[in-house]
């Protein structure tokens, strides 16, 4: 950071946090971080309180790390080490959040929101680089989209940023307004309603309308941009509307849509498409497969536009767009017979994403007598039409050689296949890996996906592990 603008200074800290400094300060502050293994020297450690660990007993690491100071509670103060730069606060959570309102406060970005069912990250992703082409973009990492992840996301956002991305996430009901409260993006970005956490709601048009709450921290002469093929496109627009919106964009395929896909070409790894976007023609190619990809493009497109960046520079950018960790990432495994290619999509999952994964999977062209290999975990937090929803999965599985389940739920998948396409069922993910691995074999493209409660992660990771690839074939993968 020597040659960077500092981030914050303790006295902006106090002034946005209203806290007592206690011991010798540093000048410069470089960054903000809730986790000492990644502390940076020059940080201000966050002592937050989780459900499982508490930060302040971390205060001494992070001083020993070089943090510039910890915020701590006023409480704890005679429990940390002397030799510890403090903030010292009444309430951690709450500095946090205040100083993510002051960096809010202090920037003249233009800010975009993104929530949805399916495809938050991903599209937070794509427009920090579609907007990173036209100018500095500051955006969430990972998916800090949460309570403490958003005030986070907006305390690290330098003040000269020309453009800022947060994604804001739900469970229930009542969560995002006070997320977007403190955002406040002049562009509002919904991908999507999906059954997804339906088991906390009555009804999808339920879930629509607390994804709709992003309207009511809208910037006064902001824009709303909408999925247009979504069958909760009115709720939303009218809900938009309604928060004094007069901007609502739709994309998608439908011929009303103002940033329209006109045309497009899906390929194992890649797609490109031509869109209109607000009456201009755009080419652009995705470096991620899949038509559920393609269409979230549009909202960034319709995004950068209306935030006034080069659009031209935009859609270039789009072809290097790359998987987050667990959606997507391709890895080889060398395995009986040559090489294997595992799709790791096990960050999460519900009926949408499944379909689209199961989608790719059966696009991925296979080497001599491989296989395309479906590794499924349950879907969670879909309530008493679960199991329903499981076994309507089968149509979309159809382009799978083998299917492997896991889970009490994909029971009701796996026992709605044809028998020709069963492999295994298990009652878990754990019990689920050995009769995967066994099966493997050269050419085989295999696809891993389910919620983070149903383990699938680990079996990726386990698979990973158990059949290291030559690194030539790993660099092969990564092209």
């Amino acid at each position: 950071m020597a040659d960077a603008e500092p981030l914050w200074t303790p006295d902006a800290l106090v002034h946005a946090t209203g806290g007592t400094l206690i011991g010798t300060h540093g000048v410069a502050i470089g960054g903000v971080s809730i986790d000492t293994r990644t502390l940076q020297p020059g940080d201000v450690f966050v002592a937050l309180r989780g459900d499982n660990s508490d930060g302040h007993a971390y205060v001494g690491a992070a001083a020993g790390r070089g943090a510039a100071l910890s915020i701590v509670e006023r409480a704890r103060v005679p429990d940390m080490p002397p030799e510890a730069p403090l903030l010292a606060v009444d309430d951690v959570l709450a500095a946090l959040q205040a100083i993510g309102r002051a960096a809010r406060e202090r920037t003249r970005a233009r800010i975009v929101g993104v929530t949805g069912s399916v495809g938050k990250t991903t599209t937070k992703e794509a427009l920090l680089l579609a907007l990173g082409a036209d100018g500095p973009t500051h955006a969430s990492a990972a998916s800090y989209n949460n309570h403490w992840g958003v005030p986070l996301s907006l305390a690290r956002m330098p003040e000269r940023s020309a453009y800022g991305v947060f994604e804001l996430g739900m469970n229930h009901s009542g969560e995002i307004t006070p997320l977007v409260a403190m955002v406040r993006p002049h562009i509002a970005v919904i991908t999507t309603i999906e059954p997804v956490h339906i088991a906390q709601f009555p009804n999808i048009e339920a879930i629509a309308d607390a994804k709709a709450e992003i309207f009511s921290g809208v910037e006064p002469g902001g824009a709303a941009v909408l999925n247009r093929d979504n069958p909760q496109f009115d709720r939303l627009a009218e809900a938009a509307r309604a928060a004094g919106i007069d901007t609502v964009v739709g994309f998608g395929e439908a011929l009303s849509a103002q940033v329209r896909l006109l045309s497009v070409a899906l390929q194992p790894q890649s797609s490109t498409a031509i869109a209109d976007v607000m009456g201009e023609t755009v080419s652009f190619k995705v470096g991620l497969p899949g038509r559920h990809i393609v269409q979230n493009m549009l909202a960034v497109l319709a995004a950068a536009k209306l935030a006034g960046a080069d659009l031209c520079l935009a859609a270039m950018a789009l072809a290097s767009l790359g998987p987050p960790p667990g959606r997507g990432v391709r890895t080889m495994l060398g395995v009986r017979g040559g090489t294997a290619t595992l799709i790791d999509e096990s960050y999460n999952a519900n009926p949408a994403s499944m379909r689209a994964a199961l989608a790719v999977l059966a696009g991925c062209p296979v080497a001599g007598r491989g296989r395309r290999i479906a590794v499924l975990g349950d879907m969670l937090e879909l309530g008493p039409s679960g199991e329903a929803m499981h076994r309507e999965l089968a149509p979309s599985a159809a382009g799978a050689d083998l299917v492997f389940c896991a889970g009490s739920q994909m029971r009701a998948l796996w026992e709605a296949l044809p028998e020709n396409r069963r492999e295994a069922w298990a009652p878990d993910a754990q019990a689920l890996l050995p009769l995967v691995a066994d099966r493997l074999r050269g050419g085989d493209v295999l696809m891993v996906k389910g919620s983070n409660g149903s383990r699938m992660g680990p079996l990726a990771r386990a698979l990973i592990e158990r059949f290291p690839a030559p690194e030539a074939a790993q660099a092969d993968a990564s092209e």
